[in-house]
């Protein structure tokens, strides 16, 4: 009995391996899509930060104060003041100018909420602040919301 099932299970796993041999191997899509993508998003990157490079003037435009001041507004307004600190503690040390981090920062805040359900406004937001920190507020920042022109309120 045990010499039975023995050859049930070996022919079961022959039988598998068959049906894996007769489909050719193809590259999975969904691997090729994600390397394109990284690759795209890597390129956007680099394309900022050689912008900043030529339209910050002084050390703000050196890549290296471009990436770590970028992320230093990005922690600070998420509230993750720990790592902040300590990307800003590097951004000290390669001699990067802090108050452009405390203007680029005070941009950001200026132009109101970002969804947090889309990383991309915040990076974008980050990113056109560092190049011109004085910007003023979008006017979605600065029309308050309508109220309605007989003293309610809506709830």
């Amino acid at each position: 009995m045990v010499l039975a099932a023995a050859i049930l299970a070996g022919a079961g796993v022959s039988g598998a391996l068959a049906q894996s041999a007769d489909k050719p191997a193809e590259p999975p899509k969904a691997q090729d899509a994600a390397k394109d993508a990284q690759n795209k998003d890597s390129q956007k990157k680099i394309d900022e930060i050689a912008e900043a490079g030529r339209l910050v003037s002084g050390p703000a435009g050196h890549p290296e104060c471009v990436w770590l001041g970028r992320r230093v507004v990005s922690l600070l307004w998420r509230d993750d003041l720990d790592t902040a600190f300590r990307h800003l503690d590097l951004y000290d040390r390669f001699g990067c100018p802090g108050g452009h981090v405390q203007a680029t920062f005070r941009c950001v805040v200026k132009q109101g909420p970002i969804d947090p359900k889309a990383p991309d406004t915040l990076n974008s937001r980050v990113h056109a602040c560092w190049l011109m920190p004085e910007a003023p507020p979008t006017a979605a920042a600065q029309t308050p919301a309508a109220q309605p022109a007989d003293g309610t309120t809506t709830r």
